[in-house]
């Protein structure tokens, strides 16, 4: 990189100077790497989450746990409350739904909420 010298600060106290921004940016694109390509890295899926569906409308609920099923995760605690239309939709969603093929087993773990497993996806690498 360039130093600054007196002709330069005469240069841009009149209005005459021009850097030359091309050679200051190919130094810093090159001190930064940003040349070179940074492959993009995919977050890990987690093995296990949660999902809350407490204040979830009925399609709400099932678009968020069908994004689980597909995501890769493979154990979920899904919480529908103890009472509601969502606790008594929830064993029909696992054993007759389109979702029943994702589903490797599922049980209550108490009044309000279920543990469910999720079938391996053939496309994922088996653990």
């Amino acid at each position: 990189m360039r130093h600054v010298t007196d002709k330069d600060i005469e240069q841009m106290a009149s209005g005459e100077f021009h850097p030359d921004t091309r050679m200051v940016t190919r130094d810093v694109r090159q001190q930064l790497k940003l040349g070179q390509l940074i492959p993009q890295t995919t977050p890990p899926v987690p093995r296990e989450t949660t999902i809350d569906l407490h204040h979830h409308t009925i399609e709400m609920a099932w678009d968020r746990i069908n994004a689980v099923a597909t995501s890769g995760v493979r154990r979920a605690i899904i919480i529908t409350g103890a009472s509601g239309v969502l606790h008594q939709l929830f064993p029909q969603w696992m054993t007759e739904s389109t979702l029943a093929p994702l589903i490797y087993s599922w049980a209550p773990v108490n009044n309000g909420s279920f543990r469910v497993q999720f079938m391996r996806h053939p496309h994922k690498p088996k653990e």
